[in-house]
């Protein structure tokens, strides 16, 4: 397979130049978003509005210099998410607007509507064929999300304590699901919970969306109901004493190939463009009501028609880069005995998994692992 263009420009200004947006701006025309055809189309673009209480998602200025450009070109932008799984700020289309709206998302601050793409209650979606899906043969997708001509993707590269990070493919496939699709991506792994390591503390429950998890008040110990856990792994992240681990160990492999196949099933078929910032590398996704220190220094703008190159080239540059001090990464680095991955992900998080969800994009034909990086000033 020939080799895909991957654009990158780093987070540098001069004093009384240019900012950011304008730079993000300049990156996706040298990387040819123009090339697509925009006149009088709608057009989505795809990114995390952050859970209320973390501050590491990407800032509205660069949403909007992507509405800009979308508009220059003659398309109608609208940003859009589709609802979540699990409690929080963003399980309904009400409270993930407000949410939103509270983190800076408005149509003010970023020139164009904001539609959730999966209706009020998440249900508002349409079976999309999955072209030589193993694993999904229909993908539950937002409707609003596959109503629009072209597809954007703006992701916040970031790490992820499932699938070792979030980039482009996560962004869109996991992203891109309603609540349904959501959970059939999710639902191949399920907890189990340590009886002697468990304290009673019951702050997994507050994350559970699904009564899947029972606490009983005689011996003051959480367990599973398997009838009624989904496996959406929030509980994994809630426990501060390791007392919940997955009894299937490839569900984050079997999560990662869902993943690209949910992506495959929102790109074909239509115009797609990908842009991704490595920016506030947090340890955690942002779906997390807070975040962590950054694991990685802030790297640049990467932008591309191929969402695989895309994510492998921010991949590599991660991997390059010198753990920050203070963070999860260097603390676990730092622990006697830990055994060091040569990947920063691994290290940060070891439970996660990320190589099989670029494996299987390359096999069902999203793109291709090979790129050339054209760096822009």
């Amino acid at each position: 397979m020939e080799k895909s263009k991957v654009y990158f420009t780093d987070f540098r200004t001069v004093a009384f130049g240019d900012g950011l947006p304008t730079k993000l701006k300049k990156l996706i025309k040298k990387a040819g978003i123009q090339q697509i055809d925009m006149d009088g189309k709608f057009v989505a673009i795809k990114l995390h509005f952050g859970e209320l209480g973390n501050i590491s998602y990407l800032r509205p200025n660069y949403a909007k210099a992507v509405a800009d450009v979308v508009k220059e070109l003659g398309g109608r932008p609208f940003l859009t998410d589709c609802n979540t799984m699990y409690p929080g700020s963003r399980k309904n289309a009400l409270e993930h607007l407000e949410c939103a709206w509270e983190n800076g998302f408005t149509p003010l601050t970023v020139g164009c509507p904001i539609i959730i793409g999966d209706g009020l209650k998440g249900t508002d979606d349409i079976a999309v064929p999955v072209q030589g899906g193993e694993y999904v043969k229909e993908a539950k997708i937002g409707r609003a999300v596959m109503d629009a001509d072209v597809f954007i993707s703006l992701t916040h590269f970031k790490g992820h304590e499932m699938t070792g990070f979030g980039g482009a493919i996560k962004n869109i496939g996991m992203g891109c699901g309603s609540r349904a699709g959501k959970t059939e991506q999710h639902s191949d792994g399920k907890p189990s919970i340590s009886p002697e390591a468990c304290k009673g503390c019951r702050k997994c429950a507050k994350e559970c969306a699904n009564n899947g998890l029972i606490f009983n008040p005689e011996t003051k110990k959480m367990s599973v109901d398997q009838n009624s856990c989904v496996g959406c792994g929030r509980c994994l992240g809630a426990c501060n004493f390791d007392a919940i681990n997955f009894d299937n160990y490839n569900a984050n492999e079997v999560l990662n190939c869902k993943m690209a196949e949910y992506t495959k099933a929102v790109l074909d078929g239509r115009p797609s463009f990908h842009i991704s910032l490595v920016v506030d590398v947090s340890p955690n996704c942002d779906c997390h009501g807070e975040n962590d220190a950054p694991i990685l220094p802030n790297l640049g703008m990467f932008a591309s028609f191929d969402p695989l190159a895309l994510d492998q080239a921010c991949v590599d540059a991660c991997l390059a880069a010198t753990p920050l001090p203070h963070s999860q990464l260097s603390d676990n680095l730092a622990r006697p005995g830990f055994v060091d991955h040569h990947d920063h992900f691994t290290n940060s998080t070891p439970e996660s998994e990320w190589r099989s969800c670029l494996n299987h994009a390359e096999k069902i034909g999203l793109g291709s692992r090979a790129y050339d990086l054209i760096v822009i000033k």
